[in-house]
């Protein structure tokens, strides 16, 4: 893969800017770097190169190799066939394996409940046709075949799969909708978060207010993603200062009413094509005992209604 160093990066580190052009960690740009999979203009990099603006750097990502094996790991199920299973994730679940979580992830739960998730990792990622982040609870998408893995993550890059959310924000809207579209790298002050930048690849994430507590000062809203960048819902609704509450990384600065103590997100909705039979699949969940909880707390919404 090829990219060009935009000015935002000129004079940076080549592992800080290998981290946030490629929406790596910077653990990772540097094993990168150190296997020899980076270059500009031919040479190999190290680490502590400076990159200027509009130099070509060639990457080849190194991938994290780890073991894992199976475990029993708590997650629901809200639909399972012969090509695919929806997981309802709990929140707190990392989902896949990586540096510091070769077990207790969904990874090593979906191992030990389905005989397929073994014959599609770790390079098909057990299956796994898409992310949510630690915190963040709901619907998620696994494939028990090859095939419906390959048409699904096709799916998925053509945007044809509906993704629905559901998330408490602070503040208020003027208007009742709204799309948000900025492009989402790395932060190049700070690699282990996402940001607005236009280093970034394009992103798009479309909003809907469902409710308002206008005394409270937050408001319930339904979001659907056009595209999937890491924390994609959670960095936009920042950048529009209407933060997700209770994020602890890209959350208000000070308290919000109805913190549940994680991230108040939850993928409630999906639509998709089945990968092998013309129909559509729709998957509905039902929000966490925390998240429902937090609702009752804030009492009846000023405007609007919380869905059902």
């Amino acid at each position: 893969m090829t990219a060009v160093v935009p000015e935002e990066l000129d004079g940076i580190r080549a592992d800080r800017a290998i981290a946030a052009m490629w929406e790596v960690s910077r653990a990772q740009a540097r094993k990168t770097i150190d296997a020899g999979k980076a270059e500009r203009g031919g040479v190999a990099l190290r680490p502590s190169d400076r990159v200027a603006v509009g130099d070509e750097l060639a990457v080849a990502i190194e991938e994290d190799r780890v073991t894992v094996e199976a475990e029993d790991i708590a997650f629901g199920l809200a639909y399972e066939d012969d090509d695919v299973i929806v997981v309802d994730k709990p929140a707190g679940l990392v989902v896949h394996p990586g540096a510091g979580h070769s077990s207790g992830t969904l990874a090593n739960g979906l191992l030990a409940r389905f005989d397929a998730a073994g014959e599609l990792g770790p390079d098909r990622r057990w299956g796994i046709v898409h992310r949510l982040d630690r915190d963040t609870s709901g619907l998620l998408i696994v494939a028990k075949t090859p095939e419906a893995q390959a048409t699904l993550q096709d799916a998925l890059r053509a945007r044809e799969i509906s993704r629905r959310y559901l998330t408490l924000v602070a503040g208020q809207f003027d208007a009742a909708t709204g799309t948000i579209e900025a492009p989402i790298g790395r932060d190049p002050t700070n690699p282990t978060r996402m940001a607005v930048t236009s280093a970034g690849r394009p992103a798009r994430t479309h909003y809907r207010v469902s409710a308002a507590w206008e005394d409270r000062g937050v408001s319930l809203l339904s979001v659907e993603l056009e595209t999937g960048r890491t924390h994609q819902i959670r960095v936009h609704l920042q950048a529009i200062d209407h933060p997700v509450v209770g994020d602890r990384v890209y959350g208000p600065r000070r308290p919000v009413s109805g913190d549940p103590g994680r991230t108040w997100l939850h993928a409630v909705g999906l639509e998709f094509a089945h990968p092998s039979r013309s129909a559509s699949v729709v998957v509905q969940a039902l929000l966490p005992e925390d998240l429902a909880k937090s609702l009752d707390q804030l009492g009846p919404p000023d405007r609007g209604a919380i869905p059902d």
